[in-house]
This record gives structure tokens, sequence and C-alpha cells, in this order.
């Protein structure tokens, strides 16, 4: 049954969605109501865009019946009379389309669904009550499916599509059918938006929330109203309805809604033969860590799974197959400063999880040291400057047996770095053995940081693979500087 809006002093406006029971229904109220002599009009709201030829029984009524509520609730708080209102929401009416799509029908207490859908495949223009749609889809990407919704709605050639050309101005409602979390419908909500602004729409504004919804239907409806400023005031009017949202009253088109990439420093052009030598050199160790982590990807993961979700092996996979892409477009920077710096941007986008921002803070926090000297002091300090940052934000310790303890061990080994003539072999050789015997020696300890330290210390007997990988890494670039003479 459709809902009503009231006004006692003037008469009644039944806002009702086109279905044939509803109609039916409230028509009956009608009557009865003007037999008493109560004023009412009735408004029955067709919105569906999913039907590209029209049928007798005309446009269902979906979430767009929402915005009719609004607008009428609007003119009435303004004082229109009852049958301005009526003509005046019936062409707005007119204004708008809708078209949801679904991955299966709703659960009717008492009925089987109406209708079901394969793994892959999703359901388009169905209706609110689980009838089934107009057309079934491959699975797809919430881009691909949100233009081929956004198409159907705006096709000229569909007798029921909303006329949105390149400039309208729209209101655009992203409904949750019942089953979606808030994630999914932003995901759905910019997906949307881009598209239309792709097509020269301007949105006016984006609803985004659960307004009709079908039980527990996992679905999403896309609704857009063409609108002007006065409509658009009445959209926009204050309401105590809780569960309308509370938008900024201001363009969603023109608002900046990313965040800029962080400027970094202009590289130097280095043309030396020396210069050049260092980035080929930086290229060599780096692929070798890269072949050695994707070598060591099941041993890690068969660690992890004994304290983690099973994951370090792919993570650090993952990572090493971002490397090597970003080698293959272009050479390193031969500032080691600016690497590093490049290695952090890159390892929190693409390597994710803790692994990814621990190392995206050791690399940043190491690159700072290396911006005004690069010998081995310098090393040795950016180095320091890197542990120091794990420990202040990922609150681990050495002996908390984490990654941690590998790189410490080594950290150690490098203070040597600091004294004059000090050399970079038997040092580096020295400090990745210390890593190797602490990765080594987690085996023994009990976790004080990270997911294992939520796991009986009596099932941890096997090293961390966090610290495994670490001092991994480290022997790898060493292997490389001693393959060179360095």
């Amino acid at each position: 049954m459709g809902p009503l809006l009231a006004a006692p002093a003037v008469g009644t406006l039944l806002i009702v969605k086109n279905y044939t029971g509803d109609r039916l229904n409230f028509g009956l109220a009608r009557e009865q109501a003007r037999a008493e002599g109560i004023p009412v009009e009735m408004v029955v709201v067709g919105d569906d865009s999913a039907f590209t030829v029209l049928k007798k029984a005309g446009r269902r009524g979906l979430c767009g019946t929402v915005l009719i509520h609004k607008v009428a609730g609007a003119l009435a708080e303004a004082g229109v009379g009852l049958e301005e209102i009526a003509n005046r929401v019936s062409v707005v009416a007119k204004a708008m389309g809708t078209l949801g799509v679904s991955l299966s029908s709703c659960s009717v207490p008492g009925s089987r669904p109406t209708f079901e859908l394969s793994a892959d495949e999703v359901e388009l223009g169905l209706g609110i009550h689980g009838e089934a749609g107009v057309l079934r889809i491959k699975m797809a990407t919430a881009d691909e499916i949100v233009a081929h919704m956004l198409n159907h709605m705006t096709d000229s050639s569909n007798v029921s599509h909303v006329p949105v050309q390149s400039g309208s101005s729209v209101v655009l409602m992203v409904n949750n059918l019942g089953g979606l979390s808030y994630l999914e419908l932003g995901i759905i909500a910019d997906a949307a938006v881009r598209f239309l602004e792709g097509r020269g729409v301007k949105i006016a504004r984006a609803l985004v929330g659960t307004f009709m919804s079908a039980l527990e239907m996992p679905g999403v409806s896309l609704t857009l109203l063409l609108v002007d400023e006065p409509l658009l005031k009445l959209i926009d009017a204050e309401t105590t309805a809780a569960a309308w949202p509370n938008v900024a009253k201001v363009s969603v088109t023109g608002r900046k809604r990313s965040r800029a990439a962080p400027a970094e420093p202009p590289e130097a052009p280095d043309g030396t033969a020396a210069g050049g030598a260092t980035s080929k050199q930086m290229v060599r160790v780096l692929e070798r860590v890269c072949t050695t982590l994707l070598g060591l990807e099941d041993q890690l993961n068969a660690l992890d799974r004994a304290a983690g979700d099973g994951d370090c092996g792919t993570t650090h996979s993952r990572a090493a197959r971002a490397i090597q892409g970003w080698l293959k477009e272009s050479p390193p920077p031969a500032s080691p400063a600016q690497l590093l710096s490049k290695l952090s941007l890159l390892l929190l986008e693409k390597m994710g999880g803790s692994s990814g921002a621990l190392y995206g803070l050791f690399l940043t926090a190491a690159a700072q040291p290396l911006k005004a000297k690069t010998d081995l002091a310098a090393w040795s300090a950016a180095m320091d400057a890197g542990l120091e940052a794990m420990q202040k934000y990922g609150k681990a310790a050495p002996g908390d047996r984490t990654m941690l303890d590998s790189l410490w061990a080594a950290g150690q080994e490098l203070q040597a770095w600091k004294s004059p003539g000090a050399n970079l072999l038997p040092v580096l050789t020295k400090a990745v053995k210390n890593a190797e015997a602490a990765a080594e020696a987690t085996k023994n300890m009990e976790a004080g940081a990270g997911r294992a330290s939520y796991i009986s210390s009596a099932r941890l007997d096997q090293p961390d693979p966090g610290a495994v990988a670490a001092a991994a890494i480290l022997r790898a670039i060493l292997e490389v500087l001693q393959s060179q003479g360095a």
C-alpha cells in the first residue's frame, strides 16, 4: 500500500505507486472519502525506466516516488493548495526515471523466490516486490553495471527513458534495495557520478541510502530527476523525516572529491657516468629482491597460516610484481632518497595490509637522512630512522616476534658504518647474518605485536614470516653488491 500525505484543513493527497492493487485500493478510499465530502486528490507515480515498449499497465512506481513525497510535503508546508500540489507533482513525476539491479530476488515470507540467478548473473529492471526484471546480464564490475543502467535509462529509443542530455541538471538517488552495505552503495554512487559527469550532466544533489527497500534484496536502484532551481529548493526544504539524508545544499558537480597525490621534489638530472652506474646497480638490487620474494611466496604463506591469515607471501609477491612493473616503465631515480620515497608510495598503494604500511613508513623515514648525504654513515642513519618510525607507529619492539626483529638486528650491526674507515661489504655481511639469525630466533619468542599476538604462544613454533621476508630482502641486496664487487 502506498503512503499518504495528509493536510486535514484543506484535504488529503494520495501518492500512489503505479500497481493495480494500489490503484484499486486507494481509488476506493478516495471515492469513499469524497462521498463523505472530504476533498481528496490522487497522484499515481510511474517512474520505472525498465521497459523499452510501454505496456497497458504503464510504468511501475519505484523509488522516485519518495522524491514526489518530498516535493509535495515542501509545497504543503509552504501553504500551496491541494489541487495545485497535485498538478505540480504530476509534472515532476514525468521528469524522472528509476532502474534497479539485483543479485537475487528477495525472500517473501511464505513464498519461494520469484526468480533465481546463477552465480555469474544479475537481474536488471526488477520491481520492488521481488518480481523479475526485463533483462538478465552477466556479472560485471560496478562501473560496467552502472554504465549499462544509465545508458538504458537515458536511451531516447526507450519509451520510458529520462530525457537527460549534456548540460542537464539532475538529482541522483542511489537506493539500497535492502541487502547492500553503505560501502557498496558508495561504490555505486561514485560510479554513477563519474559516468554522468563524463556525459556533461550536472549532478545538483546525490542522495544515497535506503529509501525504498524490498526486504533483504541484494540490489540497488538509480533514480534520475531533472531539476531546475525552484524544484531544487523543494528538494532541499527542511524536513524532520528521520531517514532523509542531511546532505549539503550545494552541487555535487564542481566539488573536489579526490585528494591530489603529494607533490614530489623535482628530481635533479643526473647525466654523470657514476649516476648512471648507480641507477643500474639499483635496478639489479631491486630485481634480485623481487625474484627472491616471488620465490618465497609459498613458504611465507605457510608460515603465516600458523599465526595470521596466511597471506604474507602473497602480499610480498604483490609488492614484488608492482616493483617489477614500475622498473619496466622507467629507470629508477639515481638519488637514493628519491628512490626510497617512490618505493614507499608504490608499496603503500600496491602492497596493501599492515606490511605495506610498515614498509611505507620505514622507507619514507629512511629517505630523509639520505637527502643530504649518501655515504655509509648516512645509510646507517637511514636504517635508524626507518626502525624508529616502525616502532613509533607499529608499537612493536625488538623481541615481539615481528619483521622488526630482523631489521633491528641488522641495524645494530650497521652502526659500524658510522665509524671512520668503515667498509661496506664486511659490515653488511655481518648485518645480514644477524638478521637471518634473528628471524630464526623468532620461533622461540612470544608474539607481542601484530596478529600473532592474539595466538597462543604454544602454537607458534615457526619463525615469523615478516622477519623471514625482511632477512631475505637484506640477503638479496648483499648478494648483488658482492657480485658487483661494491
